[in-house]
């Protein structure tokens, strides 16, 4: 009989390790040197364990956050899916593709799909809302504008 182990899905990470992902969270273009002096340590250390995070997809990638609204997009959706279920990868897949959609989540409940998508327009999303209908693997949704965004971050607090 074969022995299944399940996955290591957290490592162990030290105070240091937290201490760099906070600053990393808040400036993503800080240099090892600024770090290494805010943390009072060898810069070949924190180098080190950058690379340790890296390596163990703690950090996945260095990004811009970006406010949407600044650029015209003021139209936030909140959409929510019933999907037959021998095609829900599939459609996620699909959503996942398109350029206005920031986050698809496989969810519990009455629906099987979040969506939250920002738009430039209402008649933007019309279209996008018409467009993903015609998915026959679709069989509900439900669509929300978002009023107004109180939080949207990509960090909590560790």
């Amino acid at each position: 009989m074969v022995e299944l182990r399940p996955l290591q899905s957290r490592l162990n990470l030290d105070d240091l390790d937290l201490e760099i992902i906070r600053i990393l969270r808040k400036n993503s273009k800080i240099s090892i040197r600024e770090i290494a002096s805010l943390l009072k340590k060898a810069p070949s250390l924190i180098h080190s364990r950058i690379k340790k995070l890296e390596k163990n997809s703690v950090i996945k990638e260095y990004t811009v956050i970006i406010d949407y609204s600044k650029l015209g997009y003021d139209v936030y959706a909140l959409t929510l899916l019933q999907v037959d279920g021998a095609h829900i990868f599939e459609v996620e897949e699909a959503l996942s593709r398109e350029p206005n959609v920031k986050a698809v989540y496989d969810i519990t409940g009455e629906y099987d799909i979040a969506v939250i998508s920002v738009f430039k327009s209402v008649s933007e999303l019309d279209a996008f809302i018409k467009k993903t209908l015609r998915n026959p693997y679709i069989k509900r949704s439900v669509t929300s504008i978002i009023l107004r965004v109180v939080k949207d971050t990509p960090h909590i607090e560790i």
